[in-house]
């Protein structure tokens, strides 16, 4: 059996591997500056075009950020730990606490809130929610951020009948959230479920992140039922990667 030999990866990417490797070895620590393109293309025998390119790389990864007419510096922003099981236990938001309190003990500040009643929801998220025909949904979106970066987007969908009047229909839901707020209503999410995906983002959410235009962004859509089965709870979320951690722990 014959292999095709592997081609060779181009010099920008293989410079982008050393100098990955030199940040996870901690060569360059977090909050370091990198050597200039000049002196990196020099280290490399490049030229600094080919610098530039492994760097932009890097900064599509989220792992440097670059400073104007300053220089490249690694990316010291504490990725956030999110615990995608623990977080969305009863406790936490039975008990007033947001689920946030699970992940890291940093709170986040939302400066982006709007609510929009009596919205006509896109035909996918009807039919999760089991919507009739001229049913609407009352749409929560929020901008996340955690010491001044934006970290996540949201967008909550929840059937217009069942919070109309409610205070989830309020920028401040209250302690607890939307979840707390459920619960008030007779319909306290029992069970969860999120799918995870990753695509480029659209300009209008690469603006909101602040991110680069050529980094992916994380898709989780969070379904929400209650005892009874119903969904009562659509929450579509935008993450930038660089900000995140996704941590999983369960019982085999």
């Amino acid at each position: 059996m014959s292999h095709e030999p592997t081609p060779a990866r181009p010099k920008y990417q293989r410079i982008a591997d050393e100098l990955r490797a030199s940040i996870e070895r901690g060569t360059y620590r977090a909050g370091d500056r990198l050597p200039g393109e000049n002196t990196l293309a020099a280290d490399f025998g490049v030229a600094p075009v080919t610098v530039r390119q492994a760097l932009g790389l890097l900064r599509a990864e989220g792992l440097v950020d670059s400073r104007k007419g300053s220089g490249v510096y690694v990316q010291s922003f504490h990725p956030i730990r999110r615990r995608g099981i623990h977080r969305l236990s009863r406790e936490h938001w039975a008990s007033g606490e947001t689920i946030w309190s699970a992940d890291d003990n940093r709170s986040p500040d939302i400066d982006q809130v709007t609510v929009t009643e009596g919205v006509v929801p896109p035909e996918q998220i009807g039919r999760v929610l089991e919507l009739s025909a001229g049913d609407t949904v009352c749409v929560r979106s929020r901008r996340y951020l955690i010491e001044g970066r934006p970290v996540m987007l949201a967008s909550s969908y929840l059937p217009q009948s069942l919070v109309a009047d409610s205070p989830i229909t309020h920028a401040d839901t209250g302690p607890g959230g939307i979840y707390a707020r459920l619960a008030d209503l007779g319909h306290a999410p029992a069970r969860f479920r999120e799918e995870i995906r990753s695509r480029m983002p659209t300009t209008d959410e690469a603006a909101r992140l602040s991110i680069p235009a050529d980094r992916s962004v994380l898709k989780i859509v969070r379904t929400a039922f209650s005892a009874d089965r119903r969904v009562v709870e659509i929450n579509d979320m935008t993450l930038d990667p660089a900000a995140y951690v996704l941590d999983y722990e369960f019982d085999a």
